[in-house]
């Protein structure tokens, strides 16, 4: 049994008109609720060997502020390009080549694909992953490498403002 986390990069901030889109920094809002969402990650007894985030500014802070809550790594972070325009394929592609000595993996990414993998993998009709949001997936394999679309457990599915 495999588990895999997709994280949306937390709340963008769009003020600097002269900003490329992968340069965008967080808003106040996006800085202020990456750490809500670690401590209920925490709260549920929930823990993560691997943390690949896409290199876009915007999700790898999230990635290093979301690490920083938990007391992973900061320096264990990949960084993964592939992941900033990535489609379902790109993430399905990253998450089968995670060690198999990692029991859980975090994807750190963007929508649409966030959500568009979700579904794909669930079987599931969600709407939108809102900024920050936390999906758990169970994945009944032994293997990262045996990872296919349809095959997960929606496990969990939290944002900064769902009421817990």
């Amino acid at each position: 049994m495999k588990t895999l986390y997709l994280l949306r990069h937390a709340k963008s901030s769009g003020e600097d008109p002269e900003l490329k889109d992968f340069e965008r920094p967080l808003a106040a809002r996006g800085i202020k609720d990456v750490p809500v969402m670690a401590a209920r990650f925490q709260d549920r007894g929930k823990e993560v060997d691997c943390i690949i985030s896409s290199s876009a500014n915007r999700a790898k802070t999230t990635a290093r502020l979301f690490a920083e809550s938990i007391g992973y790594d900061v320096e264990a972070i990949i960084s993964n390009t592939e992941l900033y325009f990535a489609g379902i394929s790109m993430f399905l592609k990253t998450a089968s080549h995670v060690n198999d000595s990692c029991a859980s993996a975090m994807l750190v990414g963007h929508n649409p694909t966030v959500t568009d993998f979700v579904n794909e993998m669930t079987n599931s009709d969600i709407e939108n992953v809102p900024t920050c949001g936390l999906v758990e997936l169970h994945l009944s394999i032994d293997y990262w490498a045996d990872i296919n679309t349809g095959g997960a457990i929606l496990e969990d599915f939290d944002y900064p403002k769902k009421v817990v």
